[in-house]
């Protein structure tokens, strides 16, 4: 019998972008009202790479959550000259859990990231000393790598090796998008996970060129052909506790979307936790939704589960053809589509 109503466990989004300015006080709400805590990016313009920069940064995201018990978890972005005392700090600080690699190239904001892996080794010896995870936008940017091969590439050069060097570092494979890194995560160590995005478990390649090129689906990393696809729901039928929710939703303006640039992201905080549901019904694994949402991203940082819960219901609702963003116009993901489960 299929159900009408779950309550679970308040979950976590362990992978968010919430930008700044006009666009943090706009969207900030909406991961308040659904999750209890977020891994935020540090992929601003300029970057968040110190601890300073992350407590200001943090003030500015609970003074757009005001009146919410929303907790923000923050996180420094890796350059080539992070030093090894930044992440002591950091470790000291209470409220910064980990430290980004972006590959420089290799999405939105991310000039400022690391060239190469091996400038970064005496940092990364302090982060596997004192227990800070890394997590890794895991991308090979070279130009001659074909696109829908950068994350192959990136586990067999520079995942791989990084492993070999620092056995014991925590590491956070974001955002996967092929098999071979649900492979890689599910056969390896327990100091590595990885997180799940809606769009990747929903979605294959051709949602992006069905009726025309659609800027909305478009990502980094990119989605992929459907044999990717069936694997992520795989994992998620498999109920793995590797693996859990991260968003990666990643607010643009339409006017940007929809343009010469056609900026990389999807915003689906707006429905998250609902779009996830729908996801796991679909796959008859709604049993696994509290453990992915709720259980698995805290037990492997380290954190408290969260002891609020929330309900959601089986009911039809259209999300919205746009929310503001500032002063300009959001599209977010699944626009104006129906889903099957609205949060009580």
């Amino acid at each position: 019998m299929s159900k009408t109503q779950i309550t679970i466990t308040q979950p976590d989004d362990w992978h968010l972008h919430l930008r700044d300015g006009e666009a943090l006080t706009s969207i900030a709400p909406f991961t308040a009202k659904q999750f209890a805590r977020a891994i935020v990016m540090p992929n601003l313009n300029p970057p968040v790479t110190t601890v300073v920069q992350a407590v200001e940064y943090l003030d500015r995201i609970l003074a757009a959550v005001q009146g919410t018990d929303f907790e923000p978890l923050m996180t420094l972005y890796l350059t080539d000259n992070t030093r090894p005392d930044e992440i002591i700090a950091a470790r000291k600080s209470c409220f910064i859990k980990g430290v980004k690699l972006y590959p420089s190239g290799a999405t939105t904001n991310s000039d400022a990231g690391v060239t190469d892996i091996r400038l970064c080794d005496k940092t990364l010896e302090k982060m596997q000393e004192v227990g800070l995870p890394l997590l890794i936008h895991g991308e090979a940017t070279a130009p001659d790598i074909d696109v829908f091969d950068r994350e192959k590439v990136f586990i067999e050069t520079t995942l791989q090796p990084l492993m070999q060097r620092f056995p014991e570092l925590k590491v956070v494979f974001e955002h996967i998008t092929t098999k071979e890194a649900a492979d890689f995560v599910t056969e390896s160590t327990a100091n590595i996970a990885a997180t799940i995005t809606p769009q990747h478990l929903l979605f294959n390649r051709n949602a992006m060129f069905q009726g025309g090129l659609r800027p909305h689906h478009y990502c980094l990393p990119v989605l992929k052909r459907d044999t990717h696809q069936q694997a992520l729901l795989a994992v998620i039928r498999s109920g793995n506790a590797k693996f859990f929710l991260g968003t990666d939703s990643a607010p643009h303006a339409k006017s940007k979307k929809e343009s010469a640039c056609g900026c990389a992201g999807i915003f689906s905080a707006h429905a998250a936790i609902e779009i996830y549901a729908s996801i796991f019904e679909q796959q008859d694994a709604l049993d696994n939704l509290e453990a992915f949402a709720s259980f698995n991203g805290p037990d492997f940082y380290g954190l408290p589960r969260n002891s609020r819960t929330i309900t959601l219901k089986k009911q039809e609702w259209q999300i919205p053809e746009s929310y503001p963003l500032g002063s300009e116009t959001l599209v977010p993901f699944l626009a104006g589509q129906t889903i099957n489960w609205k949060l009580a």
